[in-house]
């Protein structure tokens, strides 16, 4: 990545991500950070994902390494992660070949990031991999959550066995660490405390704050007194 002026929330020469890669990132969080079914729920899922909240703020934090490398550092200072472990993992994401591979900014809206989620479901649905289900009553707000069926656990399996593919279950893995049991609406605030993220305009795509994160990685390299 390279610095950015702020604010603009635009990258023009930026690909846009295609339906399957948005569909595989989907299914990649159901079941990597999707809880157990209850049995309250339907029978044919497995695990759910019960906020569309939650949902969009992992999937930013997906498509985004150097936001996610930015909660990693805050972890490691923290002490809730080891520095020799894990700011060597944030270093890799910052200037290894996830910004160029695997970066797709997302649109602020109201709620903060977010993109719309039905071509990704309509076709892991398709697949008979995932399902979204609407439930409330009213008076009460209805709200969308997101299962997954056996055929998708089976379906993240081949995808963590696929030496490309794979990256997405790895990534997912460390998306679920830093994220937590925290709810939909606590990680959005965690999101909104990057004055970037913060200060994009509604509608404009949310852009890089990679020199910024690499600031913090190399002071706390020097408070922890980790090698590079």
């Amino acid at each position: 990545m390279t610095d950015r002026p702020p604010l603009t929330g635009a990258e023009p020469h930026r690909p846009e991500a295609s339906k399957n890669q948005h569909a595989v990132r989907v299914l990649v969080l159901l079941d990597t950070c999707g809880d157990p079914v209850t049995d309250a729920d339907p029978d044919e899922f497995v695990k759910v994902i019960r906020s569309e909240l939650r949902l969009q703020a992992l999937d930013f934090w997906l498509r985004n390494p150097d936001y996610l490398a930015d909660q990693v550092i805050s972890k490691v200072e923290a002490g809730e992660l080891d520095a020799a472990r894990y700011l060597p993992l944030a270093q890799h994401l910052l200037d290894g070949p996830e910004p160029n591979l695997h970066w797709y900014p997302m649109p602020k809206w109201l709620r903060g990031a977010y993109e719309a989620l039905d071509d990704a479901f309509s076709m892991l649905q398709s697949y008979g991999l995932a399902e979204v289900r609407r439930k409330g009553n009213p008076p009460r707000r209805y709200r969308n959550e997101f299962y997954l069926k056996p055929a998708g656990v089976a379906a993240a399996v081949e995808l963590a066995a696929d030496p490309v593919l794979s990256w997405y279950g790895r990534q997912a893995e460390l998306v679920h660490l830093v994220a937590g049991s925290d709810k939909g609406g606590r990680l959005k605030e965690r999101q909104y405390e990057q004055a970037e993220y913060a200060q994009t305009q509604l509608g404009l795509r949310i852009a890089s704050i990679a020199p910024v994160v690499r600031e913090r990685l190399a002071i706390q390299r020097q408070v922890s007194g980790a090698s590079k």
